[in-house]
């Protein structure tokens, strides 16, 4: 049963089989067998970067086996065209395009495998390079904001230096009109006099001056750093919305890159791998001897050829006798004057009967 199973994907013909000696059948089942595993193994592949991509085991599992009789469909007429003949260099020239197929269908397979081998590598890369990009994101977003908040701060700090000049000449005139009442400032006379009082009250217009102007810078202050806090709201709200893309950046094109930059030597080597299985049902085909099932093919095949060349033959004789027996007749008929009387009597009437018809149309168009 098993066997049986394998020779159907070999793509060997099951009823010439039969008439094969047991080794016959078994050369035959383990190349069907080494086809069905090719394309276990490109369903497993390919279910899993599918799986990367889709990220729902139901689509990968249904998609993959979708590429995994693609696969083995075509690795079994890929082996079940290649036939044996007596050259090896036209078996060779016959089996290349099949061996450049199968090269592409190996690099296909090994893929997906190798980023499952090197998974944890893969996420190592992936993580250093999802770090960059939240970095790079953070100061691109940045630049948005930035330069309207250090123009609010310049604001701010202006602000706070106008209240601090206002201090400043306040304090400078108390000190003025302190050093006028003790006399060692000033006109030098000791006690409250009308220059004290006039000092005086140029300091507490300025002093109230002062204190109406750090009320109204401290609203402006305060106006100013509520525009800051949202920008810095905003940018982090920016931030965080951004960051579930680079989060997901671990699709397969993603994975595919980060594996491209690992060390390329086991990836080759595995590539190699792949590609001895892919290849082997063609390789095995090709170093194998000539059997008695390929004899018995090739003689199926050449009775076939004898019996169409026997046929074409037969039914150019035919035509060839059947237009010369034409020409002898009709020639023989073409010299009976009874036949031309005849065919020259229906003419006459059919010219009549033509003749009648027009009258008829010319006389009810009048």
């Amino acid at each position: 049963m098993l066997q049986q199973f394998f020779i159907l994907c070999s793509g060997a013909d099951a009823s010439i089989l039969k008439t094969c000696t047991e080794g016959e059948r078994n050369k035959y089942a383990g190349i069907g067998a080494t086809v069905f595993f090719t394309a276990v193994m490109a369903f497993l592949a390919s279910a899993y970067a599918l799986f990367t991509v889709f990220d729902t085991v139901y689509a990968a599992v249904f998609f993959g086996l979708i590429w995994g009789l693609l696969i083995f469909n075509l690795d079994r007429f890929i082996v079940s065209t290649i036939k044996k003949r007596n050259s090896f260099g036209k078996e060779l020239l016959q089996a290349t395009p099949r061996i450049v197929l199968a090269v592409i269908i190996a690099v296909v397979i090994s893929k997906p495998l190798e980023m499952k081998i090197f998974e944890k590598e893969i996420n190592r890369v992936l993580l250093k390079q999802k770090n960059e990009l939240t970095l790079a994101n953070k100061e691109q977003i940045a630049l948005q904001y930035t330069p309207t908040i250090e123009s609010l701060n310049r604001d701010i700090d202006r602000i706070k230096a106008e209240v601090a000049t206002k201090e400043a000449e306040t304090d400078a005139l108390y000190d003025t009109y302190i050093s006028e009442a003790e006399g060692t400032a000033g006109t030098g006379l000791l006690g409250k006099g009308p220059v004290y009082a006039e000092k005086r009250k140029k300091h507490d217009a300025a002093l109230a001056e002062l204190q109406q102007l750090k009320t109204t810078n401290a609203d402006k202050i305060i106006a100013l750093e509520s525009q800051i806090t949202a920008l810095q709201a905003d940018y982090l709200t920016a931030v965080n919305r951004s960051q579930p893309i680079i989060d997901g950046f671990d699709g397969l094109m993603a994975r595919i890159n980060a594996l491209g930059k690992l060390p390329w030597f086991p990836s080759f080597f595995i590539f190699l791998l792949f590609l001895a299985i892919e290849t082997s049902p063609i390789i095995a085909k090709l170093l194998a001897p000539k059997g008695e099932y390929d004899l018995k093919q090739e003689e199926g095949e050449s009775i076939l050829k004898t019996w169409v060349a026997q046929k074409v033959q037969q039914r150019q004789r035919i035509l060839a006798t059947d237009i010369a027996l034409n020409d002898k007749i009709y020639g023989e008929i073409e010299k009976e004057e009874a036949v031309y009387a005849h065919k020259k009597q229906k003419a006459e009437e059919l010219l009549r009967l033509q003749a009648d018809a027009f009258h008829d149309i010319q006389v009810k168009s009048l």
